[in-house]
Formats: structure tokens, C-alpha cells, sequence
């Protein structure tokens, strides 16, 4: 039997888990059954229009998007290992197209949830204060990256034109403009840090050595708990915030794909989704028949 065949080489040959195989499994006889009774045949006999058929049917179902993608990289491997034993005379799988999955709306923080947070809630004025405070400023006022954070170096911050160099993703540099209140929050800390750290990393931790990702992790998930209810309270929704925060003010979508680092426009534009869902609530506030 072809699904048997193929779910064996699974568990002998591919090594798969027994949790990934029942998943295979599912899919190849939820389709063998279809197959039966809507049109009499084996699953070794399909072709691509039947097969579409049985997309379409899952798909009116209610089944998300993202598993009818998962069933049909189901097939395609199944097929695929069919034609390979010589089972099929070609691929039945090769016009199926996957459904798209829909971009879920970036999580962000409210602007008055962060001016709270930055300008009412009281940090100590100790090294740990000043340091937590500006890793807060520098996620939202810069958009950059954990990773991008943990690596910036002093030198990389130039005082005297109010910019700081980032290194992002394929080591590609970019210059950040730096904004007074930022600046100001970045040298109260050099002065704070010469306390316990000596060498190049701009930021550290409370021993002085060089700061790490769960480190941040805790302090941005510990600080935006006193401001906001959002599930999510991570370094990257700062990012998310901060791109949202410079359309809904008017930045241009290219200004900002470029000081996120962004490759392509097509990234940065999911941001747009969230300013159109505020323009269409206050559309409704504010128009006398909306």
C-alpha cells in the first residue's frame, strides 16, 4: 500500500519523529477517503484536478490557511516519493498552488503607554537605572534590532552629529539619526558606566560584562508590564512600535525602511495596516454618518 510504503521510509530512512508521521499519516488518508468516495479511485491515481478538488473541500471546511499549506507539503512529498519507486508517471502535485497565508498585524505599544513609561515612571539613578532606561530608549527611538543592540559599540555612537552606526543583518551598516533626549540619556550613562565597565561594549550588565539577549528579554518584558496590558512585551515589539508610532506621526514608509534595515519596501509596508486601522477609527469618530 503506497501510504504505508511511504510512511515507512519516513521513520527508516528520513529518521522523521512518530509526532511528524501520525501528521502524514492524517493528511494521506483524509485525502485517500476523499478520493474514494467523490471519485472512485486510489490515491496512486490522482491527478492534479482531483487533488485541487480536495484543497478547495478543506479549505471550505474552515481549515486555516497554514495547515492546508502543511497538507499540501504533505503531498507533494508523498508524490514525489511515488514517482521515485515508480509508483506514478509524474507528479500529480506540481500545479498545486499553496493558499497565502495572511501577515498577522504588528503587536505595538500605545504612544501614551510609552511616554508613560519613558517620561512618569521612575527609574533609579544608579548604573542599573540609567542603563535600563536607555536600552528602552534606544529600541523605541531607533527601531533597531536585539541582536543589533547587543552589539553596538561606544564608538559607534558620534555625539557630535547625533547619529549612531549600526551593523544589521549581512554585517550591511547603517547610520541612525540620534534625537536630543536620547543623546542626553546616552551620555548620563557613559558617565554612569565608567563605574563598572572598561571595555568597547556600549552597553553591559550589572557586573560590567557584555550584555546578552535574555537580558534584555527580562527588562523590556519587566518594564512594559507597568504600562501595558499587551500579551506581548518583547524587545521587537519596540521595533514594531517604533515604526508604527513614525507613520501614524507621517514619516515617509522609505525613511523608515531604512532605518529598520529593511532589504526590500515589502517588509516595511505591513506597518501601513496598522495606520490604515486608525485612520478608519477615527474616520468613524469623527465623521457625522460614519
Amino acid at each position: 500500500m503506497p501510504i504505508s510504503q511511504f510512511l515507512n521510509h519516513l521513520q527508516k530512512n528520513r529518521r522523521y519523529s512518530l509526532h511528524t508521521i501520525k501528521a502524514y499519516e492524517s493528511d494521506l488518508m483524509q485525502l485517500q477517503k476523499y478520493l474514494r468516495t467523490q471519485y472512485e479511485i486510489e490515491i496512486a491515481e490522482a491527478n492534479s484536478s482531483s487533488l485541487r478538488s480536495w484543497v478547495i473541500d478543506v479549505l471550505e471546511t474552515g481549515t486555516q490557511n497554514k495547515s492546508v499549506n502543511r497538507k499540501i507539503s504533505t503531498l507533494k512529498s508523498f508524490y514525489k516519493f511515488l514517482l521515485k519507486e515508480g509508483q506514478v508517471l509524474s507528479n500529480p502535485t506540481d500545479k498545486l498552488i499553496s493558499p497565502k497565508l495572511s501577515q498577522p498585524l504588528p503587536h505595538f505599544v500605545r504612544e501614551s503607554e510609552m511616554d508613560n513609561l519613558l517620561d512618569e515612571f521612575h527609574f533609579d539613578e544608579s548604573f542599573k537605572g540609567v542603563r535600563d532606561k536607555l536600552i528602552l530608549e534606544l529600541l523605541y527611538s531607533s527601531g533597531i534590532r536585539l541582536s543589533e543592540l547587543i552589539h553596538l559599540q561606544v564608538g559607534d555612537v558620534d555625539m557630535s552629529e547625533s547619529q549612531m552606526k549600526v551593523i544589521g543583518k549581512r554585517n550591511k551598516e547603517r547610520i541612525i539619526p540620534i534625537h536630543g533626549e536620547l543623546l542626553s540619556g546616552i551620555k548620563s550613562y557613559l558617565i554612569e558606566r565608567e563605574k563598572v565597565a572598561l571595555d568597547s561594549n556600549l552597553l553591559v550588565t550589572d557586573s560590567g560584562k557584555k550584555m546578552y539577549a535574555k537580558f534584555v528579554y527580562r527588562k523590556v518584558n519587566h518594564y512594559l508590564g507597568h504600562v501595558t496590558t499587551a500579551s506581548k512585551k518583547s524587545p521587537h515589539i519596540l521595533r514594531h512600535t517604533f515604526a508604527t508610532h513614525m507613520l501614524n506621526n507621517g514619516a515617509e514608509l522609505n525613511t523608515i525602511k531604512e532605518i529598520l534595515g529593511h532589504a526590500n519596501l515589502s517588509a516595511t509596508q505591513v506597518y501601513t495596516h496598522n495606520t490604515i486601522e486608525k485612520l478608519k477609527s477615527i474616520y468613524k469618530q469623527a465623521h457625522p454618518r460614519a
